[in-house]
């Protein structure tokens, strides 16, 4: 599926890497970015976290990039923490156990949301805590039918992290999310997309296709405007009325300067189907 990989990560001789970073052989603008611990559901260990924030920030680098997808190796996308490993830290020093919070998951969350072009969750199997924290992180969201997700926290009496005491609440509003997050219930991809939650419920051998296919149509597109647009929702949904209007004006004004925008308007003009660089 791949022209070029690239190991996220320095794993020990004779061990796979915690993360792959591909791209795509249709469309090499299009990265794939694959958590890859399949034998323990891809639960995030120190390896895993620091590869993953290792491989966004490469991407954050690489400006010929136009969509991602990210998505989990094996049966599973992400089951969140190794409570394994956050069992020995907490053994080891309480007062230290969550310091991955800031050093790992709120840095994910972030690079995620701020990549600089549309990202795609495929979600090829079970989705929980930390786990749908990075899908919500995402822009869009496919999921294979039947697939479970939970919010997991409160299960191990925590409350919410990477981000998605606002994330869920911001996809599927406060009073589900409170639902969700107070009572641990599992939920399908099917209830999720119902809720908005996810875009698509597809047989678990097309989630990969489907979400490439998606992440294609968008890398085609026009970049910077999705950019701006992925900035604007996120900002419309905790700001008031006038700070959207200015932020949007002045989004349009930026936008106009863009050889895409200024192609499309003389593509429409001549009746032809524009075509976007992406600058």
């Amino acid at each position: 599926m791949a022209d070029e990989e690239v190991a996220a990560s320095d794993p020990q001789p004779g061990t796979d890497p915690a993360v792959l970073l591909i791209r795509d052989e249709t469309d090499p603008a299009v990265a794939v970015l694959t958590l890859n611990r399949p034998a323990k559901y891809n639960a995030l260990t120190t390896e895993l976290k620091t590869a993953l924030l290792a491989a966004i920030r490469e991407l954050e680098t690489q400006a010929d990039v136009r969509a991602l997808v990210v998505t989990g190796a094996g049966r599973a996308f992400c089951v969140g923490q190794d409570l394994g490993e956050h069992a020995a830290a907490l053994e080891a020093d309480p007062s230290t156990a969550f310091d991955t919070v800031n050093e790992h998951y709120n840095p994910i969350v972030s690079g995620l949301v701020d990549l600089a072009f549309p990202v795609i969750a495929a979600i090829n199997g079970p989705c929980v805590g930390a786990g749908l924290g990075f899908a919500l992180a995402c822009d869009l969201r496919v999921a294979a039918a039947g697939v479970r997700f939970s919010t997991a926290f409160t299960g191990i009496g925590l409350s919410a992290d990477s981000g998605l005491s606002a994330s869920l609440a911001h996809a599927v509003g406060v009073a589900r999310a409170t639902d969700l997050l107070l009572l641990n219930e599992p939920f399908t991809a099917e209830e999720a997309a119902t809720w908005g939650l996810v875009r698509q419920v597809v047989p678990a051998d097309q989630v990969l296709d489907t979400a490439l296919d998606l992440a294609r149509r968008l890398g085609a597109g026009p970049t910077k405007a999705y950019v701006e647009v992925k900035r604007a929702v996120r900002r419309g949904a905790i700001s008031a009325l006038p700070d959207v209007l200015e932020a949007e004006g002045a989004a349009q004004a930026r936008l106009a300067a863009t050889k895409d925008h200024q192609q499309a308007v003389a593509d429409f003009l001549a009746k032809r189907t524009p075509t976007f660089s992406g600058s």
